[in-house]
């Protein structure tokens, strides 16, 4: 997943997760993501996957994905637990409160 707030990429392995899981909250959309002159120079030979546009959609603490109050993307456990396996290892997971 790649985030540029306010908006969620992820690659078409993990659209076709969360579509066979069937998770509330989220739809795609068709993006075009390209690369700046600094990442060209710092990794010459990286390619990026095709993306596609991860759009939330849900209620925080209702649905899977939602959007909560202070603009942080919000998961359920079931999307933790199916997304985990997929190398998220750098996402910052902090518990959700819903005030």
């Amino acid at each position: 997943m790649v985030t540029s707030f306010p908006c969620y990429l992820v690659t078409e392995d993990v659209k076709e997760k969360i579509l066979k899981s069937e998770f509330s909250g989220v739809t795609f959309d068709k993006v075009e993501a390209t690369t700046s002159e600094l990442f060209e120079e710092m990794q010459p030979d990286q390619k990026l996957p095709p993306f596609v546009w991860l759009k939330v959609n849900g209620d925080a603490g209702r649905d899977d994905f939602g959007i909560a109050k202070d603009l942080r993307l919000v998961v359920s456990e079931r999307v933790l637990d199916a997304l985990k396996p997929l190398r998220i290892s750098n996402a910052l997971i902090e518990p959700f409160e819903a005030s």
